[in-house]
């Protein structure tokens, strides 16, 4: 199947590793060109370099720095000449504090980080896209139900969705859908990590695969390639929505 993403032009924060780095291969693999950003620039070179200097280009940039947002757009026109649409992900907050005993700098950290860095950029976008543009949330399960050892994560992405639902049906008469990813259990490090806060990460991960229908965690390249789809011009129909990438571990609709 043809996505239609020969040369289209997409920015993916967070995206040296993880689910943006598997995101960006694949719209790579399927003919897209993409500006990565990652916290530092070495890691954002890095990244770029191992997807193909012709179609790939890193920038050194923190979400929660208000200009962070021109520069990725402003860096995919200068680069590669046009600019398609976003995919923010960003890296999950610190883990493992119980949420009594979180404070007001953690909360206040997590908030530029999390939620107000992921609204200006995607405020940026929409101001700048035209017709037939996306905007792409990389959110998590928690939208759904909170997510044990997360609470940091779990107080800011349903906001998130609740914000992505209101600028898609803002923006969609113009054209430009917006939609969020909800990922699951994929087998990254940052989800081992998050096993090992539970005890023993084989067992628990044993435990996790048994309670999800296809019986496994997902792969980054499983991610990577529904998140292309819903960025392409394929997905031209699909706006508003929060899609579970999980394995049928969400139940109901």
């Amino acid at each position: 199947m043809d996505l239609g993403l020969k040369d289209r032009v997409y920015v993916i924060t967070g995206a040296t590793r993880g689910l943006g780095f598997a995101a960006a291969e694949q719209l790579v693999a399927d003919g897209a060109k993409v500006v990565v950003s990652g916290r530092t620039e070495e890691a954002a070179t890095a990244a770029a370099e191992q997807l193909g200097a012709q179609r790939a280009f890193g920038v050194g940039a923190d979400n929660a720095d208000p200009g962070t947002p021109d520069r990725l757009i402003d860096a995919a026109r200068t680069r590669f000449g046009r600019f398609d649409g976003i995919l923010i992900s960003v890296g999950g907050p610190p883990a493992g504090v119980p949420a009594d005993q979180l404070s007001d700098e953690q909360w206040q950290s997590a908030f530029e980080t999390v939620f107000l860095g992921a609204v200006r950029l995607a405020r940026a976008a929409s101001s700048t896209l035209g017709e037939g543009g996306v905007i792409a949330f990389v959110l998590s399960g928690s939208v759904h139900e909170p997510i044990p050892n997360l609470t940091l994560s779990n107080g800011l992405r349903p906001g998130l969705a609740g914000f992505a639902k209101t600028l898609a049906g803002e923006a969609g008469p113009r054209g430009i859908r917006v939609l969020g990813l909800l990922p699951g259990r994929i087998g990254t490090e940052r989800l081992r990590y998050l096993d090992s806060l539970a005890g023993d990460a084989d067992a628990v991960r044993e435990r996790n695969e048994a309670a999800i229908p296809l019986r496994r965690y997902g792969t980054p390249e499983e991610f990577g390639r529904t998140a292309a789809f819903v960025l392409s011009p394929a997905a031209s129909y699909l706006t508003g929505i929060m899609l579970p990438v999980d394995g049928g571990a969400q139940h109901g609709f």
